[in-house]
């Protein structure tokens, strides 16, 4: 369909998919570049995007990035989606495998959003619903997600986010985040050794989109260190790529 033939709502949505494809924030002038559309109409759309609350212009005032307001679009529509009972029915099937909690994130701005979850049947458990949020540098979806980042996105999203200590073992260094980074991209999973949670341990592997390389979620199991040992937790590791690869299969 020829540009001139959509409908301005329908070519500004055009133009927030281009520039949210990018994962990067971006001037008037990218975005003039990206589209190939008259600089007045691509400055009237970026207006109109942030008078509506779905882009916001980063500090300095030149870039913008996605506000607030889009986010919690994506996220509603990515926790509503008609695949999800697909996709809860492959997190059953892995805790009766496994024994053990398990959960489908996505990353959010700076921090990892619970999209479904499912419980151990055991009473010593972390319950944690959909929507649940957890930080980014301590959680081992949130590290898997920092390790497949392009570097420059992930240089730029570490050089402003503070590091909190949540417990002994959480990583507060960008020396020991980017080590364990560089760890995460040799063997194709993160774990949490009890770093956002005290006895809680956690191993997590990417789901990606089937017939690309498009990392777009984590799959991870969850348990008490008291229950199950890492060790023990990472020979669960084939079972949650297998799982993996499923869920891989309803991205589209």
């Amino acid at each position: 369909m020829e540009h001139s033939k959509i409908s301005p709502v329908l070519r500004i949505f055009e133009l927030l998919d281009m520039l949210c494809a990018t994962g990067q924030p971006f001037s008037l002038a990218d975005a003039v570049k990206l589209s190939g559309w008259p600089k007045p109409s691509v400055h009237r759309m970026l207006s109109q995007l942030e008078e509506g609350g779905l882009i916001a212009k980063e500090p300095g005032g030149r870039l913008f990035a996605p506000a607030s307001r889009l986010v919690r679009l994506a996220e509603n529509v990515l926790t509503s989606d008609t695949r999800r009972g697909v996709r809860h029915a492959v997190l059953r099937q892995l805790v009766s495998v496994i024994g053990e909690s398990c959960n489908l994130t996505a990353l959010s701005g700076t921090e990892v959003i619970y999209l479904d979850r499912v419980e151990s049947a055991f009473p010593l458990r972390m319950e944690l619903k959909a929507g649940t949020r957890v930080p980014i540098h301590c959680s081992a979806s949130g590290k898997l997600f920092l390790a497949q980042m392009p570097a420059a996105q992930r240089n730029a999203l570490l050089d402003a986010l503070p590091l909190p200590g949540y417990t002994s073992t959480t990583l507060t260094t960008r020396e020991a985040v980017n080590t364990e980074l560089a760890q995460i991209q040799k063997q194709g999973y993160a774990v949490d050794a009890e770093e956002f949670v005290e006895g809680l341990i956690c191993v997590a592997v990417p789901v990606v989109q089937a017939g690309s390389k498009l990392v777009r979620c984590a799959l991870a199991v969850q348990a008490p260190a008291a229950r199950m040992s890492l060790n023990e937790m990472l020979q669960q590791v084939p079972h949650l790529l297998e799982s993996a690869k499923a869920l891989g299969r309803t991205l589209v």
